[in-house]
């Protein structure tokens, strides 16, 4: 997300665009995907959809927490097959969060490590050809990053690739190199299956959609485009006009180029396919789609997970309901109330794990948000920047780890391995901070200073081995080619 200070051309190309915010849809589109009509909810009231019995079975009770279960409970495959609809929200995690349950931990840290991956193999390096891609071939993908769970058992489907159509001078792109891969796209994200033996320690078959986090200097102008607009606008089938997001996330997630290779289907329609292929391939299973990540990648998360909820893409042929759950890392807010409500009324499960001292989940809507009152918030519901969070919080605070310094810089605070460190050793509110999970602290240091010095890490120590170069049959250093990008 960007940061509070910015330049006077993104100010100036902020007001610009606010200048026009509510572009006319397009009447020729036409959705490639069947809609779901449901009839609308109250706006500003607290209503959910209804669900059939058939759409969601019962699930046993989670164990109650208990310090000399932690460790059993983490270690139970078996426990998280019985009760995964109740990890994934089925019941807005009440009871899991305070004091907080060792089997909702380990699946936070281990959906938070899916996208972090999405940091570690990205390629921004300008002085690649490749730079904006990921480094790895999806079939390699999680066997090429060193994760801290020793396997990650999924296997990347797809990859999703974003741009955005803001027409920005030269000055704006990163690469060093006249040729690059693509002049439009940015390698943004993945869609992954578990595989079989994964699905039976997790009790369904889990199509999980990680979404990597601002990096681009386009992506960080979209952050700064925080005019509200109908998400209808968009090709979103919403019925309802006063449902509106974020307009630069919308651009992220809506745009597409019909002269680039990677994004002639915009985001959007890549994942949306891919869910429903995926969805067509395994017809008698029990599923799940779980989306998570940080920052940027948050926003996409909440709206893309409210997107296939809208759109139907989570129905099955006989009629099943299948979960969709956002597992969101120090994400800003993304819409208005009646997109909150509305996301929340088709069923979509949003946990968001913040850390109390970060700014960027307080943004866009520092004024008109879910902290004012509801009759204020009716009153501003048609500003262009009165925004609502979605779902349940976790909140995390950085001053009570002992293994972090205490002047921590905005960035340190905002970042996701700093977040994944926190959980590993949070336990509830009020209660003392007590690493539960051997997971290694040098990884806070991964792409910040935030460790203290006397656990002699060094900072900012997470690097390409030899910065991509390897060494020729001649012994000359080069850049090796890559196979075709997928």
């Amino acid at each position: 997300m960007a940061a509070a200070s910015s330049s006077t051309i993104l100010v100036s190309l902020r007001s610009s665009l606010i200048s026009n915010p509510n572009p006319k849809p397009d009447p020729s589109f036409s959705l490639p995907f069947p809609t779901c009509q449901k009839p609308l909810p109250n706006r500003l009231s607290t209503s959910r959809r209804r669900v059939s019995p058939e759409d969601n079975r019962s699930s046993p009770s989670l164990l109650p927490y208990t310090q000399t279960d932690a460790a059993a409970a983490d270690d139970s495959p078996q426990l998280i097959a019985d009760c995964w609809r109740q990890l994934n929200g089925e019941d807005d995690w009440e009871g899991l969060i305070d004091p907080f349950h060792p089997l909702l931990r380990s699946e936070l840290i281990r959906y938070g490590e899916m996208a972090q991956s999405c940091y570690d193999a990205f390629d921004f390096n300008p002085f690649s050809k490749y730079c904006g891609s990921c480094r790895f071939s999806r079939r390699d993908f999680f066997s090429r990053l060193s994760f801290s769970s020793p396997q990650i058992g999924y296997t990347v489907s797809r990859y999703l690739y974003a741009t955005s159509n803001i027409n920005l001078p030269n000055f704006f792109k990163k690469s060093r190199w006249p040729r690059v891969w693509s002049k439009n796209a940015n390698w943004i994200g993945y869609v992954a299956v578990s595989d079989d033996d994964t699905t039976r320690r997790l009790g369904r078959r889990d199509i999980a959609v990680s979404w990597r986090g601002t990096v681009t200097r386009l992506e960080w102008i979209s952050d700064l485009m925080d005019f509200l607009r109908p998400v209808s606008q968009d090709k979103i089938p919403c019925p309802d006009l006063s449902v509106k997001a974020e307009s630069g996330f919308l651009d992220l997630y809506t745009d597409k180029d019909e002269n680039c290779q990677f994004c002639k289907l915009s985001a959007r329609d890549q994942i949306l396919s891919e869910i429903k292929k995926l969805i067509n391939q395994y017809p008698n299973e029990e599923l799940s789609i779980t989306i998570t990540g940080h920052s940027l990648g948050s926003a996409l998360a909440i709206l893309s997970a409210y997107d296939i909820a809208e759109t139907g893409v989570n129905l099955t042929l006989d009629g099943r309901v299948i979960p969709v759950c956002v597992f969101s890392f120090a994400g800003p807010r993304v819409g208005n109330i009646a997109f909150k409500e509305r996301a929340e009324w088709l069923g979509v499960k949003v946990l968001r794990v913040v850390n109390v001292h970060d700014v960027v989940p307080k943004a866009p809507g520092v004024v008109f948000n879910e902290g004012t009152p509801l009759v204020i918030m009716k009153a501003a519901c048609g500003l262009p920047w009165s925004y609502s969070h979605v779902g349940v919080k976790l909140v995390l605070d950085h001053s009570k780890s002992p293994f972090l310094k205490h002047d921590a810089d905005l960035a340190s605070a905002h970042n996701l391995e700093v977040h994944l460190h926190l959980l590993a050793g949070y336990h509830g509110k009020g209660k003392k901070f007590e690493l539960a999970i051997e997971r290694d602290r040098a990884l806070v240091n991964k792409s910040s200073d935030f460790l203290k010095d006397e656990y002699m890490i060094p900072p900012y120590w997470w690097q390409e081995q030899h910065k991509g170069m390897i060494m020729s049959e001649h012994g000359c250093w080069m850049q090796p080619d890559r196979p075709v990008l997928e």
